[in-house]
């Protein structure tokens, strides 16, 4: 039985050359929930981390922040984030989704700063969060279509 879009499953990365924060989601919901933070040594993440990840949350596909400047263009770390995405794809054979991350960090920020949870969840892992639920929110039903 083919898995319905509306059930997949997501773990959703926001990509930094010294943090990479780490939200899962379910489709269904449209909700996601900060996970870890995972080191990165110039931006290279432990694999072992991410692969420990993928086995206990067992995700459909992936949902990697893309850093654009404010006006739509490429920063200079998109790259980068983009590589990390070939790489996940690589390694674990899951479909790679992008998204637009432009002020994730600062919503995150807000949201954590409001919060009474802030000791417990990074501003990285916030920014997963935040990024794969817009990511939820742009995605089309295809019985829409």
């Amino acid at each position: 039985m083919a898995l319905n879009k509306t059930q997949r499953r997501i773990l959703a990365f926001d990509f930094g050359t010294h943090r990479i924060g780490v939200a899962f989601g379910q489709e269904l919901t449209g909700t996601a929930t900060p996970l870890a933070i995972i080191p990165a040594r110039d931006g290279v993440p432990d694999w072992q981390t991410i692969a420990k990840l993928v086995e206990e949350w067992l995700p459909d596909a992936f949902v990697v922040g893309m850093p654009l400047n404010m006006d739509g263009s490429e920063g200079p770390i998109t790259p980068r984030a983009r590589k990390f995405g070939n790489r996940l794809h690589g390694r674990f054979h899951r479909p790679i989704h992008s998204m637009d991350e432009r002020l994730s960090s600062v919503e995150a920020r807000e949201k954590l700063h409001d919060s009474s949870i802030k000791n417990s969840i990074g501003l990285d892992s916030m920014a997963a969060t935040l990024i794969l639920e817009s990511w939820f929110r742009e995605q089309v039903p295809e019985e829409r279509l």
